[in-house]
C-alpha cells in the first residue's frame, strides 16, 4: 500500500494559513483540526493551519512526509447505537520548527491571514519563566515564543487592530485564556516591550477561556492494520478516539461570526462564562467517575464498560445523576439530561478500555472536589441527605481498607491519608473501635475532607448502616435495597 501524502490522495495544499497551532500531538490532531477539516467541508470557513513544534525534542517528520494529513478514527455509542467514523484531515498545510529555523516562525507574524493561535502543550506549559530572554531564539516556554511572534505582528503591522489574534488555548487548567494572557503580559513587562505593545495585547486580542472534552486513546495498534486495509493507504499518524467531542468557548459574540460552528453539527458552545459548564462537567462526568470506582470494583467490576454492563450498578450511577447531582445544577432540564445522557454513552464505548484502578488515583481528594460540594447544596436544598452519594462515599471508605472478599486493592493516595485509613481499619478489625466510632472518626478527619463531616445529621449513622450492609450482603444486594428503598 502507497503511503498516505497528497499525492497518494490527490490532495492539494490550497487552503491560506489562518490558524496557527502550537503542537501536533494526538489530542489537537484528532480534536482542533478535525474540526477545522469540518469547518472547512461544511461551513466553508477556507482555513489551513500551520503547526509549530513548541518543544525542542522531535521534529515531526512523520507529519512532514504525510504532507500534514492523517486519519482520524472515531468511535462511540450515540443514542444507544454504535457508531464509527474514519476521516481524512487534509487541514494543515504546513510544519515550522523554530528551534531549527526561527526566521520562518517569526515571518509568520507577517502573514495577514493569520487570525487564530491553538494551543495544548500540557498543563504545565501555560508558565513564565525568568530565564527566558527576548533575544533568545527560540525562548523555553510557549508563551514566550508566543509573546515575542505577537510583538512581531505588532511591529510589522504598526499597531493595527485588525491585526490581533483570537487565541484558543486548550491546556487542562481552569481559566486557560485569562492564564495565558496574564503570562504574556508579564513577558512583556519583563522584556520591557513598551506601553503600546501592551495596550495592543489588551485591546486587539482576545484569549478566550476554552473547555475541551474528548477521549483520544491514540493510535489504534491492534487493529491499525485491518483501519488501514480499508483506507487502501498506511499511515502512521493514526490516531482514535471517542466519537464524543465538546468545547465550550467563553469570549465575545463576534467570535461566532469568524468560527461558522453554527453551520455544523459539531457540539461547540460560545458563552459568557465558562464556570457553571466546567461546575455540570466536574460534577457529572467526573462525579460519576469517582463513585462508581469503589462501587463497582467492590461489586467485582474493573472496567468502565463493566459497570455499565451491570444492571444494578449501572442503575445505581444513572439514578446518582439524575436524582441528586442534576438537582445541584442551574441548568434547564433539558441540557443536564442530554449532558448526562451524553456522559453514560461515553461510559458505555465497548473501544475505550478505562481500569477502575487507574481512576481511583487520590479517590478522597477527588471526592472532595467533585462529589462534596454536590453533596452539600443537596443536603440545603432537599434538607434530606443524599443517598447515592453517600453509598458512594460509604464503599470509598469500605475501598480504602486495601482489602475486600481477601483480595488486596492497590490503593494510590497520599501516604499521611493511606496510613489513616490503615490504622484506624486494623484498629476495628481488632475490635478496638466498633462500627459507628471507626465511621466517625474517618469523616470528622479535616485533613481528608476539608471539614468535619460527622456534622451532617444523619450522615455517620447511614454511612455505618452501608457499610455493614457491604460487609454482610456485598455491593449488588445492598444496592438492591437501596433502589428498593425509593
Amino acid at each position: 500500500m502507497h503511503q498516505l501524502n497528497r499525492n497518494t490522495t490527490n490532495t492539494p495544499k490550497e487552503l491560506p494559513i489562518k490558524v496557527m497551532q502550537f503542537g501536533a500531538g494526538n489530542f489537537l490532531r484528532a480534536f482542533v483540526d478535525w474540526m477545522i477539516h469540518i469547518l472547512n467541508k461544511e461551513a466553508d470557513f477556507n482555513g489551513g493551519v500551520v503547526v509549530i513544534k513548541p518543544t525542542e525534542h522531535g521534529n515531526y517528520q512523520t507529519l512532514k512526509s504525510q504532507d500534514g494529513l492523517f486519519t482520524v478514527v472515531l468511535d462511540g455509542v450515540k443514542n444507544g447505537e454504535l457508531v464509527a467514523e474514519k476521516t481524512v484531515v487534509s487541514c494543515v498545510q504546513d510544519i515550522v520548527n523554530p528551534y531549527s529555523d526561527w526566521d520562518a516562525y517569526v515571518a509568520l507574524a507577517k502573514n495577514p491571514d493569520i487570525r487564530f493561535v491553538v494551543s495544548n502543550t500540557t498543563e504545565a506549559g501555560i508558565k513564565f519563566n525568568a530565564k527566558d530572554s527576548s533575544e533568545d531564539h527560540p525562548p523555553k516556554e510557549f508563551p514566550a515564543k508566543l509573546t515575542l511572534w505577537l510583538f512581531e505582528r505588532f511591529k510589522h503591522f504598526g499597531n493595527d487592530a485588525d491585526k490581533g489574534c483570537i487565541l484558543l488555548p486548550c491546556e487542562l487548567i481552569e481559566n486557560n485564556g485569562a492564564a495565558l494572557k496574564k503570562t504574556v503580559v508579564q513577558y512583556a513587562e519583563h522584556w520591557n516591550l513598551g506601553k503600546d505593545f501592551l495596550n495592543w495585547i489588551y485591546t486587539a486580542n482576545h484569549f478566550c477561556s476554552t473547555l475541551v472534552d474528548r477521549i483520544v486513546s491514540g493510535y489504534p495498534k491492534g487493529r491499525a492494520e485491518q483501519i488501514q486495509t480499508t483506507l487502501g493507504f498506511t499511515d502512521e499518524l493514526l490516531v482514535s478516539g471517542e466519537y464524543y467531542h465538546s468545547w465550550v468557548i467563553q469570549g465575545p459574540a463576534s467570535i461566532q461570526k469568524e468560527l461558522p460552528f453554527a453551520k455544523t453539527n459539531l457540539n461547540v458552545e460560545f458563552v459568557d462564562d465558562l464556570v457553571p459548564y466546567r461546575e455540570m462537567k466536574v460534577r457529572i462526568l467526573n462525579g460519576a467517575h469517582t463513585s462508581m470506582v469503589p462501587v463497582g470494583y467492590l461489586a467485582g467490576l474493573r472496567f468502565v464498560k463493566e459497570v455499565m454492563d451491570d444492571d444494578v450498578v449501572s442503575d445505581f450511577v444513572s439514578k446518582l445523576l439524575n436524582e441528586e447531582i442534576s438537582k445541584t445544577l442551574d441548568f434547564p432540564e433539558a441540557v443536564k439530561s442530554k449532558f448526562t445522557e451524553d456522559v453514560l454513552d461515553r461510559f458505555r464505548n465497548p473501544l475505550l478500555k478505562h481500569q477502575l484502578i487507574s481512576i481511583s488515583l487520590n479517590s478522597t481528594s477527588k471526592f472532595v472536589a467533585r462529589l462534596l460540594p454536590t453533596f452539600k447544596d443537596y443536603y440545603i436544598s432537599e434538607r434530606q441527605l443524599p443517598k447515592r452519594i453517600v453509598f458512594a462515599l460509604s464503599a470509598l471508605i469500605c475501598f480504602y481498607r486495601g482489602e475486600f472478599n481477601e483480595e488486596n486493592i492497590e490503593l494510590k493516595d497520599d501516604i499521611k491519608v493511606l496510613n489513616f485509613f490503615t490504622l484506624n481499619w486494623r484498629k476495628y478489625i481488632n475490635k478496638e473501635l466498633n462500627n459507628n466510632v471507626l465511621v466517625g472518626i474517618i469523616l470528622s478527619e479535616i485533613s481528608i475532607w476539608g471539614e468535619d463531616l460527622t456534622r451532617y445529621e444523619g450522615l455517620v449513622a447511614m454511612v455505618s448502616s452501608n457499610i455493614i450492609s457491604i460487609d454482610r450482603i456485598g455491593i449488588q444486594e445492598t444496592l438492591l435495597n437501596l433502589s428498593n428503598d425509593d
